[in-house]
C-alpha cells in the first residue's frame, strides 16, 4: 500500500513563502515521477509542477513559473514544493501525486495524497 502525506501548508500573507513536503511510503517505485496539483474552491484540480525520479527534469504551470520550485530527496522519499511570492490566487488545497512518468494531467498519476491547505491573505 502506498501512502503520500503532504505537510507544510498554512496561512501566509501575500508576498510570503511556504515550503510543502510530501513523504512517500509503502510499495512505491523509486523511479516514479512526482507531481504537485492544486484545487481552489469551485475549481477543478490543476497541475502545478512535476519532477522526474532523478530530479533532472521538471515542468511547471505557467502561473507558477519563476515563483515555485519543485525538488526531491530520494533518500528520504520526499518531494518538496518551495513557493515564493505567493498571491491570493495561490490559495488552494495542494496535493502531491506519484506516477510512472512526468505528466501534467491528473490521469498520469497512480497515487495521491490527502492534500494540505494553503491560504494566502491579501
Amino acid at each position: 500500500q502506498v501512502q503520500l502525506v503532504e505537510s507544510g501548508g498554512g496561512l501566509v500573507q501575500a508576498g510570503g513563502s511556504l515550503r510543502l513536503s510530501c513523504a512517500a511510503s509503502g510499495r512505491i517505485s523509486s523511479t516514479y515521477a512526482m507531481g504537485w496539483f492544486r484545487q481552489a474552491p469551485g475549481k477543478e484540480r490543476e497541475f502545478v509542477a512535476t519532477i522526474t525520479w532523478s530530479g533532472g527534469r521538471t515542468r511547471y504551470a505557467d502561473s507558477v513559473k519563476g515563483r515555485f520550485t519543485i525538488s526531491r530527496d530520494n533518500a528520504k522519499n520526499t518531494v518538496y514544493l518551495q513557493m515564493n511570492s505567493l498571491t491570493a490566487e495561490d490559495t488552494a488545497v495542494y496535493y502531491c501525486a506519484a506516477g510512472p512518468l512526468i505528466a501534467t494531467l491528473n490521469n498520469g498519476y497512480d497515487y495521491w495524497g490527502q492534500g494540505t491547505q494553503v491560504t494566502v491573505s491579501s
